[in-house]
């Protein structure tokens, strides 16, 4: 049997954010598209970053009194990027989310973007692929 991976269940739509889009934009977005986070990409469709609802947390701290937070995407968003390959196993990949605070993360090819997988495509793994009969 072959192992699971990553390319046969991740998220092949994934929602994206410009760095020059509005902070308060963002936090609609990802509510809008209930995501915990988006990839961050320039123009030429890298991937420069990430804004997590995390990131988005610290809007909270930046406001006085009763003014609005302001900012864009590239103010807030992680330019750490860690990414997986389509091609890896979703076993390590479960190793992987053991360790870190993440709980999606980009899948990039060649450079590309193709998809974003997350902690609840990994329980799809398991319940296809270890669930027992009765």
């Amino acid at each position: 049997m072959a192992l699971p991976l990553v390319r046969d269940y991740m998220d092949k739509v994934v929602p994206t954010l410009s760095p020059d889009t509005a902070i308060l934009e963002a936090v609609d977005f990802l509510l809008s598209h209930h995501v915990t986070g988006a990839p961050v990409l320039d123009a030429g469709g890298n991937v420069i970053g990430i804004l997590t609802e995390k990131d988005c947390l610290r809007l909270l701290s930046t406001g006085m009194e009763a003014d609005k937070p302001r900012g864009t995407v590239r103010d807030f968003m992680s330019t750490k990027v860690t990414s997986v390959p389509s091609h890896m196993n979703v076993y390590f990949l479960a190793g992987m989310f053991l360790t870190a605070n993440y709980r999606r993360l980009p899948v990039i090819d060649d450079g590309k973007l193709v998809g974003a997988i997350t902690r609840f495509d990994v329980l799809r793994v398991i319940q296809k692929n270890l669930k027992t009969s009765p």
